[in-house]
């Protein structure tokens, strides 16, 4: 099994829908950090999992400098934003998202 792991960064503004009081329901930004993880048995044509620039291109074309909730169909808390990229990048098979120092959350398949 061959694997990959891609780390950066980039800044967007949310709000969450919660049920509950709290400042996060207005509009705020964050640098985000993002791990990447992928995975494969076979190796593409050119010696590659996935390109490293092309797991960055799917998140930061679709996120860097966006409303999120203006670009994604989901409550953009970090949690569903490391779904959305594990369901967007190809052969990703676990994506970190740090919203902030200490507030990281995962998704892995």
């Amino acid at each position: 099994m061959y694997f990959v792991r891609k780390t950066f960064e980039f800044s967007a503004a949310h709000r969450l829908d919660l049920d509950y009081e709290s400042r996060c329901t207005q509009l705020h930004g964050h640098n985000w950090v993002v791990t990447v993880e992928c995975a494969s048995e076979q190796l593409d044509r050119n010696g590659m999992v996935v390109d490293f620039t092309h797991i960055k291109r799917r998140v930061i074309d679709m996120l860097d400098h966006k409303v999120l909730n203006d670009v994604l169909d989901f409550n953009p808390t970090a949690e569903n934003i490391a779904r959305w990229i594990v369901e967007t990048v190809p052969h990703c098979r676990r994506a970190e998202v740090r919203e902030s120092e200490g507030n990281t959350a995962a998704y892995e398949v």
